[in-house]
């Protein structure tokens, strides 16, 4: 289950969380600082109040997220309260603290007694603007911890402190008092010194990268919402005959619903009546309007953009793709990479490091040069520049805006872990039939005697073809009715198994199968050549007098060798998979652009296991794309499953991607967004890492004044999530 945690406000609060909750008996979890929840398994005998004390007695607090939202209530909010309030104590802690920084730099602007209106200034900026900062290490004093909170609270009390020690008993409260800023820290006089720049303009510099922070996690979170806020919010049932506008989370399963152009469908279902052009781009990034009829399956948050259809509703609720493509997304967003695990553990333990250091760096400048001012000073740069947040925000901010533009362009990533595997892929199995071929049978070629016309061949042959269910003669009947209109009636049709079908049309009799042992020569040619190729041919005959030859095979699907191009342009070696006879693979293979000797074929479904297993034997790393139910237990095999969204559940259960639409192409995009998060997340650490090994050596040697510091760890935190936000271009 899933608990909300509210008071964190770093990294190391998270990895306190985790840490109580996994040292329950049996517990597992996982705590996200940027999404403020906590993933959390647990066994029989545990009760979630155990859970959500565990939370409380460690400063913070849980509850059970919210029921499900209506579309109405999922709405997110015009103002996020917390924001706003932040915002507040942020733009009035900058107002006050701004006088006090530019009076401390500018020896001009020091006129009789300014250090008393900078005292005036700084004392709510520490006090009010500071309280959350305070309130937080308070709490976790009271628990035994120390967090980021810890560092900035501990570091501007004490220059305030300072300040204030100096100008009541100090020289610094003299009229006349000058001050110098510096960058770096000096020997100076302890009593006629005072830190009230450092104070306030620490608490306003961290209240801005805070403010920053909230807002960019939110922009980063904005997919998600938006992807929930995609659905109807109410529906025009058909009740009695009549149409009754109903809100949305009142249907049921069974109910007929009536969806006219322009308006949105409201849940998933099949078009029991019209026809129109469905536009599904919101949800899988797919363009162009897909054409719709009665039996044909439609997803609810679609848009209707042609005739009216009446829909019978097949899933509602959590049940539908949309809600499961945003359980999807938000289970990844919750997750955690190898690589956030380790910064965890490092920001658990990185701020009484941090202390330890401010101590030693305070004893050591005071051994060194007997000033307690430097030291002091020192000491108060280590504590605030230290700060582990930047750790913290490196991953969750750069899986969020991933996992949420990969929501829109129609790309579902399970969790963090199948980053990496995108990374070491090197081999990619195509399962043939709904993946790289439509799955559906298709006239391709029609062969006709010397005086014969191919429409007539087509007419006859459609028309009988129309009263039969094989899919080979729906195709034939389909690809006849498009090239040649109205079809003609027939009668005495008759079904004889192992050889095709007979009946009467427009007074003659009709064969379409393999009735005839002797063919003209060039019909013969034409017949062989095709089964050479792998496709389906049947004669079609006119009172025993053969007319023509058609054929039929699964068509490729337009997109397909394009996407093998680019498969191949991302390092990958694709390979075709399929039950198919030899030459019908070749044949596809071919038609694609992949090699022969990357050709699997016959291969039984239960046998997928064994190619992907074989293909891992010889060091490949594999990623398997496939749609059906025999190809669940391959696609959970490889190293990355890849489902087509429009194939079975099975299939998306058991993979780490789901493509929404059945496009080859999406695959690439898919590797390639997982590649550039992954990139982004690792950018993104090095930053961090880079940025506390670096600074924490210069506030100690005294190269870093106070509150360039407080300036540059809020800049730390800023940039770690901006540069997140750049994903959100992928295209």
């Amino acid at each position: 289950m899933e608990l909300s945690i509210g008071g964190m406000t770093c990294a190391s609060c998270a990895a306190r969380v985790e840490k109580k909750l996994n040292r329950m008996d049996g517990v597992t979890a996982t705590v996200n600082f940027a999404t403020e929840k906590a993933k959390v398994s647990y066994p029989q005998g545990v009760q979630v109040a155990d859970l959500i004390a565990t939370v409380v007695k460690t400063g913070y607090t849980a509850e059970e997220p919210p029921p499900p939202a209506s579309p109405e209530e999922a709405a997110a909010p015009a103002e996020d309260p917390e924001l706003a309030s932040l915002r507040t104590r942020l733009v009035v802690s900058a107002l006050l603290a701004l006088p006090v920084v530019l009076m401390s730099m500018v020896p001009a602007l020091q006129f009789d007694s300014w250090q008393w209106l900078s005292l005036t200034l700084a004392a709510p900026v520490v006090v009010w603007g500071g309280l959350p900062f305070h309130q937080a290490a308070l709490t976790n004093a009271r628990h035994g911890a120390a967090t980021m909170d810890t560092l900035v609270s501990v570091g501007t009390l004490a220059a305030f402190g300072w300040s204030l020690w100096a100008l009541f008993f100090g020289d610094a409260g003299m009229p006349g008092m000058h001050d110098d800023f510096r960058l770096t820290i000096s020997r100076m006089d302890g009593a006629s010194t005072i830190y009230l720049e450092v104070a306030a303009g620490v608490v306003a510099f961290i209240l801005l990268g805070r403010y920053l922070e909230a807002r960019s996690k939110r922009r980063a979170g904005a997919a998600l919402r938006a992807l929930m806020e995609l659905g109807a919010k109410d529906v025009a049932v058909l009740r009695d005959g009549r149409e009754i506008r109903v809100p949305v989370g009142q249907l049921t399963v069974g109910d007929r619903f009536v969806v006219r152009p322009g308006e949105k469908v409201a849940t998933d279902g099949t078009v029991v009546e019209g026809s129109s052009a469905v536009d599904a781009s919101m949800l899988t990034g797919e363009s162009v309007p897909v054409d719709v009829t009665v039996g044909d399956a439609v997803t609810g948050a679609t848009v209707n953009a042609g005739g009216r259809l009446v829909v019978e509703a097949t899933r509602v609720g959590a049940d539908t793709q949309l809600a499961r493509m945003a359980r999807l997304v938000e289970d990844a967003q919750n997750g955690k990479a190898e690589v956030q695990r380790l910064a965890d553990r490092i920001s658990g333990i990185f701020v009484p490091v941090v202390l330890l250091i401010a101590l030693v760096t305070f004893g050591v400048w005071l051994a060194a040069t007997s000033d307690t001012a430097a030291a002091f000073t020192a000491a108060v740069a280590v504590l605030i520049i230290a700060c582990p947040c930047a750790l913290g925000l490196a991953t969750p901010t750069a899986l969020m805006v991933g996992t949420g533009r990969g929501a829109q362009l129609g790309i579902l990533i399970r969790g963090p872990e199948v980053l990496e595997s995108t990374r070491r892929v090197d081999t990619v199995v195509l399962d043939k039939t709904g993946t790289v071929t439509t799955g559906r049978m298709k006239l391709q070629q029609v062969y006709v005697v010397d005086g014969a016309a191919e429409k007539d061949v087509l007419r006859l042959a459609g028309a009988l073809e129309h009263a039969s269910e094989h899919p080979i003669a729906q195709a034939i009947a389909v690809g006849a009715q498009e090239r040649t209109g109205d079809l003609p009636a027939v009668e005495h049709f008759a079904n004889v198994p192992g050889r095709g079908v007979r009946g009467h049309v427009d007074g003659h009799e009709v064969t379409v199968g393999r009735f005839l042992e002797v063919l003209p020569d060039e019909l013969a040619r034409a017949k062989s050549a095709a089964e050479a190729e792998g496709r389906t041919a049947v004669v079609v005959a006119r009172d025993g007098v053969a007319l023509g030859v058609l054929t039929v095979a699964d068509a490729i699907k337009e997109t397909s060798a394009e996407a093998v191009r680019e498969l191949r342009a991302l390092g990958l070696t694709p390979v075709l998979l399929t039950g198919d006879n030899r030459a019908v693979a070749q044949a596809v293979a071919r038609a694609v652009g992949i090699d022969s000797a990357d050709v699997m074929a016959e291969v039984l479904p239960e046998d997928k296991v064994d190619v992907v297993k074989r293909l891992q034997s010889e060091g490949r790393t594999v990623a398997m794309v496939g749609d059906g139910v025999n190809d669940a237990a391959a696609l959970a095999t490889a190293d990355l499953g890849l489902a087509m969204g429009t194939g079975t559940d099975a299939a998306i259960e058991a993979s780490d991607l789901t493509l929404v639409r059945g496009d080859l192409r999406v695959a690439a995009d898919a590797i390639r967004l997982s590649r550039r998060t992954l990139a982004t997340i690792k950018g993104n650490l090095v930053w961090a890492f880079g940025y506390n090994v670096a600074a924490l050596p210069l506030a100690a040697a005294g190269l870093l004044n106070p509150m360039i510091a407080g300036a540059a760890m809020a800049f730390s935190s800023v940039f770690v999530v901006t540069n997140s936000l750049r994903l959100r271009a992928f295209s």
